[in-house]
């Protein structure tokens, strides 16, 4: 582990946090020499605006009295006058304060004892929820009859992973559905891909519970506050990710910033922290270094998300405004992880994760060598992209396109490299009848239905489920989309183990069987899960006649 790139990263974190400072004191400067004091005086606004209305106990010590210092200082006393120069030196003062006080909390450490532990622990405790679950019997607690592999399944591109890590560098840029993705990647990394620790980025409210922040502190892991938005945060949490790139880190970040609050896959990526990883790449450039930047899409698919009553309640406040208020997020505690991990093992359920087909920081695809090839199958060769007059040179409006194409072919593959579950394929058909039956009501006119009052007609359920069934097996022989195992069912079966998977976790079910009869509990919950396929509009090529004339018809008849 001493050999790991994280490890040489973190056990070098005093200058690390010197190198960051250093970088993103230039860089702010670079771009805002003309208003620094403007963009001092914002972040201490929106810092004070902060600690008032989201204060958390993870924040640092003395929060309150270092940004009211700042603020003194800045505007100095009513008849403080000061010539350009001295104004000058101490905004750069104040400014190089505030970017090693973000720096110091945004690095972390790894140490790996704790590695060590969590990876023994987490082993232990997963195999013997799964054997006690599985089991009902006290006897195969310590068994090894059920293995976690068996539930969490690795797909796709995993022996390129593995073989380009001795290549060069990787980012692995996964989808974002739940707080469990980060415990659930990192354990699949290293147990099941066998590869060595990412460095990646968690959210700082995951460090709000003490035995959560423990090991968050000493994994590896890169602190993100998204409460912060303000430039010069952002400029030293990019260059944590840039400068680690540089120096050979294998990294993981969510593009998409923060969990699908839809359900949906991600369609529109931030470009933040994907920016960093082009400019990682032309600056190896610069510095001579031929060691190129892999980026391997992941996608992650559940059956039943933890967060899911919250996050589509979230979802349905932004774009309703009035007509949902804001729930809080629990789902972080212990108690909850381990209550969602003993209800996963305890189901023939899974999760499976999707490794993409690596990518250039252009988008193009590697090989088993990372040679480049462009989209009509021609060796490329990426220094190219960032000469100008037959020399490698910073050009960052250009960069930033370069990222907009990067952003653009990322969720390209994430659409492409999705695995699809029965679980999306029977909430998806629902939800579609639903509306069919309904076409005078919008969105919240439907999910303000009286759910015990609708009953899923099941010759037109298992039309619709057959229907997108045949539809997403033609998208997969087109290379659109992958499908688990279970999709090829019949109708009848898919339904059936549709349905069962949806009713794993929740106490109101999005779908469930009642007295012979298909009905819905909470057509919030339905609505999240069919919107995992949403984006693909499956439902403009479903043949809704003559069954929805005779299901309306029948419909309008028992109300």
């Amino acid at each position: 582990m001493e050999q790991w790139p994280i490890y040489k990263l973190l056990d070098d974190r005093k200058n690390l946090i010197e190198e960051i400072d250093e970088y993103t004191f230039q860089r702010v400067l670079k771009l805002h020499s003309d208003d620094l004091d403007d963009v001092i005086a914002k972040t201490a606004y929106m810092e004070r605006i902060r600690m008032k209305e989201e204060p958390w106990k993870v924040d640092p010590p003395q929060d309150h009295a270092f940004w009211r210092k700042i603020s003194k200082k800045l505007f100095g006393k009513p008849d403080e006058i000061l010539s350009e120069e001295e104004k000058k030196a101490k905004e750069e003062d104040l400014l190089r304060r505030i970017i090693h006080r973000y720096s110091e909390e945004i690095v972390g450490t790894f140490r790996i004892p704790t590695f060590q532990f969590a990876r023994k622990f987490l082993t232990v405790l997963f195999n013997r929820l799964l054997n006690t679950a599985a089991g009902r019997n006290m006897k195969r607690i310590f068994g090894t009859k059920y293995k976690v592999y068996e539930r969490l399944l690795t797909k796709g591109e995993v022996e390129k992973l593995r073989t380009l890590m001795t290549k060069g560098t990787v980012v692995m840029v996964p989808t974002h559905s739940s707080n469990l993705d980060s415990m659930l990647i990192g354990y699949a990394l290293d147990t099941i891909v066998g590869v060595p620790s990412f460095s990646y980025g968690a959210g700082l409210n995951l460090y709000n519970t003490g035995y959560t922040a423990y090991f968050m502190n000493r994994l590896g892991a890169y602190r993100v506050d998204r409460r912060k938005k303000n430039a010069i945060y952002l400029e030293t949490l990019k260059a944590m990710s840039n400068l680690s790139i540089q120096r050979g880190t294998n990294s993981l970040f969510f593009p998409g910033g923060t969990r699908s609050r839809s359900g949906a896959l991600e369609d529109k990526l931030k470009m933040g922290l994907l920016g960093t990883v082009v400019e990682a790449q032309r600056t190896n450039y610069q510095k001579g270094k031929n060691e190129k930047i892999f980026i391997v899409p992941l996608i992650l698919s559940y059956h039943f998300v933890l967060e899911a009553k919250y996050l589509i309640e979230q979802h349905l406040s932004y774009i309703g405004k009035e007509h949902y208020v804001r729930s809080k997020d629990e789902f972080y505690s212990l108690r909850k992880i381990l209550k969602f991990g003993w209800t996963f093992f305890s189901q023939p359920s899974e999760i499976t994760l999707s490794f993409g087909k690596p990518l250039d920081v252009m988008g193009n695809f590697v090989d088993d060598d990372g040679n480049s090839y462009d989209r009509f199958g021609k060796l490329v060769r990426l220094e190219e992209y960032f000469q100008s007059g037959g020399q490698v040179t910073e050009d960052l409006q250009r960069e930033q396109e370069y990222t907009i194409m990067l952003a653009e072919r990322l969720v390209e593959r994430y659409h492409k490299e999705n695995i699809v579950l029965t679980s999306h394929v029977v909430a998806y058909a629902a939800f579609n009848i639903l509306k069919r039956l309904h076409p005078h009501l919008d969105l919240f006119g439907l999910l303000r239905l009286p759910p015990d009052e609708f009953v899923f007609p099941m010759d037109t359920m298992l039309d619709i489920v057959n229907q997108t069934k045949n539809l997403l097996i033609s998208m997969n022989k087109e290379r659109k989309i992958k499908l688990s195992n279970q999709i090829y069912f019949d109708a009848e079966d898919l339904l059936k183990d549709g349905v069962r998977n949806l009713g794993v976790y929740h106490i109101d079910k999005p779908l469930d069987y009642e007295d012979g009869n298909l009905m819905s509990q909470d057509f919030k919950l339905l609505f999240f899960y069919h919107n995992r396929l949403d984006n693909y509009k499956l439902n403009k090529k479903f043949n809704w006649s003559p069954i929805v004339e005779k299901t309306q018809i029948e419909t309008v008849a028992t109300a």
